[in-house]
């Protein structure tokens, strides 16, 4: 029989080295904002031919020629992606006509301007969403798990349960962060979305373990708690895995077929749904046995 338990600082371990890259890219380099959260003009032209990487060059040149500040130029196949500083109605008319003096073929086929107000506002709604729905999942957890045998605490499952959600949480927010600095990719209303779909998944999957370790505890009482939750993880294994992996299969056949907008926003999905399979398994039950550990070791003393 596999003793998870046994190997839970091991576990810990590597939780800990797969979130410290993540961290260390979040302190030096931090997210790739997108227009949403930063403020700022969205433009995006079609061309009739492929686009190479001189004619990005070109149009950057030519923005910059306007005194209009260029956060990023993104081209794919015959589609331009530019970023800028917020642009009048006005400014993007003269930026269109300086573009079809040199490029005839090319016809504007997108233009978005959201303020530093607007963009302010939504990243404090999105901290505001996340933080709240934490707070409701820790004192949803305590209330349901209130009957479980003494001397386990239902505020401990609560916060093991949080604990593993904030592992899942760092790991995809560090994981973007390396996407951002090293393949441009933004951060977005669609990652938020992510980000909640994720604490969702990775809170429902640690539940199952615990429910699990509640119902084997009221049989077999708390005397033996570290094997009664190896136990219980080892029963519901197979469970978590196939769930996590159906869920998967689906996130991949949509990452292959799905296309160019939802391509981050799949990503963002599985990288969350891997972290919350192995968060809830390995991390969030041996989290409940070592704070039982320190709990029956001060008693003792």
């Amino acid at each position: 029989m596999f003793n998870i338990i046994g190997k839970k600082y091991w576990f810990f371990l590597i939780s800990t080295i797969i979130i410290i890259p993540g961290l260390v890219s979040l302190y030096f380099y931090g997210l790739n904002l997108s227009i949403e959260f930063t403020g700022g003009s969205r433009l995006s032209f079609e061309f009739s031919k492929e686009i190479t990487n001189q004619q990005a060059s070109e149009v950057r040149k030519i923005l910059e020629e306007k005194n209009i500040k260029v956060s990023t130029v993104e081209k794919s196949n015959k589609n331009l992606f530019i970023r800028t500083a917020p642009l009048s109605q006005k400014e993007n008319v003269e930026l269109q006509n300086a573009l079809k003096n040199k490029y005839p073929d090319f016809k504007q086929i997108g233009f978005e301007t959201i303020g530093p107000t607007i963009g302010q506002e939504i990243t404090l709604n999105a901290l505001k969403a996340i933080a709240i729905a934490s707070i409701l999942i820790v004192l949803y957890v305590t209330y349901s798990f209130r009957q479980v045998p003494k001397p386990a605490s239902s505020v401990r499952f609560g916060v093991a349960a949080v604990i593993a959600l904030v592992h899942d949480v760092l790991v995809l927010i560090g994981a973007f962060s390396i996407f951002g600095h090293f393949l441009n990719v933004e951060i977005d209303s669609l990652f938020v979305t992510a980000t909640l779909t994720v604490i969702g998944f990775s809170v429902h999957d640690t539940i199952v373990v615990f429910d699990r370790i509640r119902e084997n505890l009221k049989r077999q009482g708390s005397e033996h708690f570290a094997a009664t939750v190896n136990d219980s993880i080892l029963q519901t294994f197979d469970r978590s895995l196939n769930t996590s992996l159906t869920v998967i299969l689906v996130l991949v056949a949509l990452l292959i077929f799905g296309g160019e907008t939802i391509r981050w926003f799949v990503v963002a999905l599985l990288v969350g749904i891997i972290s919350g399979t192995y968060s809830s398994i390995f991390n969030a039950a041996p989290i409940l046995v070592v704070w039982q550990e320190i709990v029956e070791k001060k008693v003792k003393r």
